[in-house]
């Protein structure tokens, strides 16, 4: 049953051949439909440079602000805790009491999700560039 099928299909699709009565028009509509090929190519292109940009200055700011963070939270004596609550019992004077510890985990897990979320960001630009070139090939 799925031979004669997919044999019928095959004579449909053979018995079919295209027939182009007007050159100018065919020739007009395959303009049309390069130039909106070319437009989107261009707009992708332009789409990946907005990309690198803004994951350059990213970069720049998460560098800048990490070395701020870190410079604070070392320039402080360590004895002395970057919080404090102005309580003396219960759960604020544990975190009273850890605060250096608790802002150096958070800022090394807010650095470490920074360089994971760019180097994605960077994986995805390079495969952007990689399909643009590839459909272009095609075209």
């Amino acid at each position: 049953m799925d031979m004669t099928k997919d044999k019928a299909l095959e004579e449909l699709f053979l018995s079919q051949k295209p027939h182009f009565s007007d050159k100018d028009d065919f020739m007009s509509a395959l303009t049309k439909r390069l130039e909106a090929v070319e437009y989107i190519r261009q707009h992708q292109e332009a789409t990946i440079r907005r990309y690198k940009m803004v994951m350059v200055a990213a970069f720049v700011i998460g560098v800048i602000s990490g070395a701020v963070s870190i410079a604070l939270v070392l320039s402080t004596p360590a004895d002395i805790p970057l919080f404090n609550f102005r309580v003396q019992t219960g759960f604020l004077l544990w975190l009273t009491e850890n605060s250096r510890i608790i802002v150096a985990t958070a800022l090394s897990m807010l650095m470490t999700m920074g360089i994971i979320s760019i180097i994605n960001n960077v994986q995805d630009i390079l495969h952007m560039r990689k399909d643009l070139a590839n459909s272009s090939l095609t075209i």
